[in-house]
């Protein structure tokens, strides 16, 4: 199989090795546009952060032409990247695919990563098998699984993408410090039951992803909040611990540019059009956004939950229902 992939960052590294390793001509992609030449791929793998979703588009319009019937897989993280593939491929050559491999690199820049998790499929469009996909991946001896509906594959890992994520970017602490931290730990599960909220609005079920159990966190989220919070703290704490999430490495590296967007700002975004009120991601898309763009702004923030739920307070205020949706 002759595969291509845009991004070789750890994730592209990590997917595309796997895949060498099993016998598959790997092809990675050149940054410069201009370097693009055409491509005979069975395959393509979009592994670039969100906000370069259209430049990948750009450099697989080039490289495999405009009649091309190539399978896109996109292991990206948030959601809304599937439709802009589908728009330019069409849905039936497109693959959501949800990653729950934690992965980094090295110093020399060799993914590395952790055990457990796995990979999980479902095609936006109805059109086309993707049975072969499971069969490739699972050869690698990555535990595959497979899911009817892309959109809950990727709301699913978005539930898990934001837990412990933007609001250790915002307070710059670490997930083992942020259960420790009362005022914020709770507007963190209010941020999961938010989340709960807009996939239930949008009427897209929760699904298990290799390793996490996405529904009981979900639902675990809704229990009295002392109870939540002993549960969660716990599986945040054990899961995460000390490893810095990746919005929190965007700030301290003091990029310009975060996933946020397709985060805590997809879920924001959601709740707009479904009429309901989620004002803890709205405020923790809100701050990531300005600290990226004025990283003074993070003054405000550091070591200060107070200050995240007094932003979140006003945003309440602020908002036309005046008080936090109703759990259903």
């Amino acid at each position: 199989m002759n595969v291509y992939l845009v991004g070789a960052g750890a994730v592209g590294r990590y997917l595309g090795e796997l895949l060498r390793g099993t016998g598959n001509e790997v092809t990675y992609a050149p940054r410069d546009l201009d370097a693009v030449v055409p491509v005979n791929a069975d395959l393509a793998i979009v592994a670039v952060k969100a906000y370069d979703t259209e430049s990948a588009i750009e450099t697989l319009q080039r490289a495999l032409g405009p009649a091309s019937s190539t399978t896109i897989v996109t292991p990206q993280n948030g959601v809304g990247n599937e439709e802009k593939l589908a728009a330019a491929f069409g849905a039936d050559n497109v693959v959501a695919c949800a990653l729950t491999v934690p992965v980094e690199t090295d110093a020399a820049g060799k993914p590395l990563a952790a055990n457990g998790g796995g990979i999980a499929f479902a095609p936006v469009g109805s059109g086309a098998s993707h049975n072969w996909l499971l069969a490739a991946f699972g050869a690698t001896g990555l535990p595959v699984d497979a899911a009817s509906d892309y959109r809950s594959l990727k709301w699913s890992k978005l539930a898990l993408n934001v837990i412990a994520n933007a609001s250790c970017a915002v307070l710059n602490v670490l997930p083992e410090r942020l259960v420790h931290l009362g005022i914020a730990f709770d507007l963190e599960i209010r941020a999961i039951r938010e989340v709960r909220n807009v996939m239930r609005a949008l009427n897209i079920p929760a699904i298990d992803l290799p390793r996490y159990p996405v529904r009981a966190l979900q639902s675990v989220a809704t229990l009295p909040s002392p109870l939540a919070r002993a549960i969660l703290a716990n599986r945040i704490a054990g899961a995460r611990g000390r490893k810095p999430p990746s919005l929190l490495l965007d700030v301290r590296a003091m990029r310009n540019r975060t996933e946020i967007d397709v985060l805590n700002g997809a879920v924001a975004s959601a709740a707009r059009t479904a009429g309901i009120a989620v004002p803890v991601n709205t405020v923790l898309a809100r701050a990531v956004s300005d600290i990226a763009h004025m990283p003074q702004l993070w003054a405000k923030y550091r070591e200060r939950p107070d200050a995240l739920a007094a932003e979140v307070d006003a945003e309440i205020a602020r908002s036309a229902h005046g008080r936090e949706p109703v759990l259903r």
